[in-house]
């Protein structure tokens, strides 16, 4: 799974929603403490969903902190 962290609620709402639309398996979940963002919530979601969950995040213009996967203990950023 990969974790994608906003700056806003509102912006992780209207996420959540745009990938429910999109029929994209996701989950919201605290933002892990690892990671530094302005919203306690997260969304993960299916590597192998990436493109498509990145094609609909510029389409729509969500602003995003990051999409992360977790490398041990650590989160690692993944460049779109």
């Amino acid at each position: 799974m990969l974790l994608m962290a906003f700056d806003s609620t509102q912006q992780a709402l209207r996420a959540e929603m745009l990938l429910d639309y999109a029929g994209i398996e996701n989950d919201m979940c605290p933002t892990p403490k690892e990671i530094t963002a302005g919203c306690a919530l997260s969304l993960e979601f299916p590597d192998e969903c990436l493109h498509q969950v990145a094609d609909i995040i510029r389409q729509e213009n969500v602003e995003i902190r990051g999409i992360y996967f977790k490398n041990g203990d650590k989160y690692v950023t993944i460049d779109l």
